[in-house]
């Protein structure tokens, strides 16, 4: 029963079901950290709500995304994407600017996530 659970795991879509929890668990957390920004420190309930449980299920995802994927790399993924969406997120709805030097961090934070992808057989073990 186990083999045929990680043979599922593992068929979906060529990256796998490890990889779609851990783009639900990033999304999750981007719109959890969303909702952070409209909650102004709590203060407002229904953003407050959305924080919570954007994080609940974030963090749910992660861990069954961790049941293959090893840890530094799914948080690299993780954190790394999550940022860039953020940033994004950050200027399009809250007028939010990025100097050059974020930029060009952002750039390799979207160039190591390229490299883990492509290269790194770490996941693919």
């Amino acid at each position: 029963m186990l083999a045929d659970t990680d043979v599922a795991l593992r068929s979906i879509g060529g990256l796998g079901m490890p990889f779609l929890f851990l783009a639900v668990a990033i999304l999750a957390d981007v719109i959890g950290t969303t909702a952070l920004k409209a909650s102004n420190g709590f203060t407002v309930w229904l953003p407050s709500l959305v924080v919570v449980a954007g994080y609940g299920v974030s963090f749910y995802f992660l861990s069954l995304a961790l049941r293959s994927i090893p840890v530094g790399v799914a948080y690299a993924i993780w954190s790394g994407v999550g940022i860039v969406l953020i940033s994004v997120l950050g200027w399009a709805l809250f007028r939010q600017r990025l100097d050059a030097a974020a930029l060009v961090g952002v750039g390799l934070i979207i160039a190591g996530v390229i490299v883990i992808q492509l290269f790194s057989t770490t996941v693919r073990g």
